[in-house]
């Protein structure tokens, strides 16, 4: 498994959330202020430059009012079948 924030799944859910962001019309520097967090926080996950933990995933899915459960889906999409014996 791939550990690089370039992968297509990371890709997707910085597609993603970026898509949500701009979906509720929020600017990276209001999300940001809710999130409690400098502009530039955003702005390095949307490149793909700073890797979100679950918890910080999770505060983000639910300030751009997402369903947790349709962006994992879709993050899922983007990864590699797994053979069964975890390889």
């Amino acid at each position: 498994m791939t550990r690089s924030v370039f992968s297509d799944a990371y890709r997707r859910m910085c597609e993603v959330l970026v898509a949500g962001r701009r979906f509720r019309g929020l600017t990276q520097a209001e999300l940001a202020g809710a999130l409690g967090r400098p502009q530039s926080f955003v702005a390095k996950y949307e490149r793909g430059e700073r890797r979100l933990d679950v918890v910080e995933l999770l505060e983000i899915v639910a300030i751009l009012e997402l369903d947790p459960a349709m962006v994992v889906a879709d993050i899922t999409s983007r990864m590699p079948e797994r053979d069964g014996r975890g390889h």
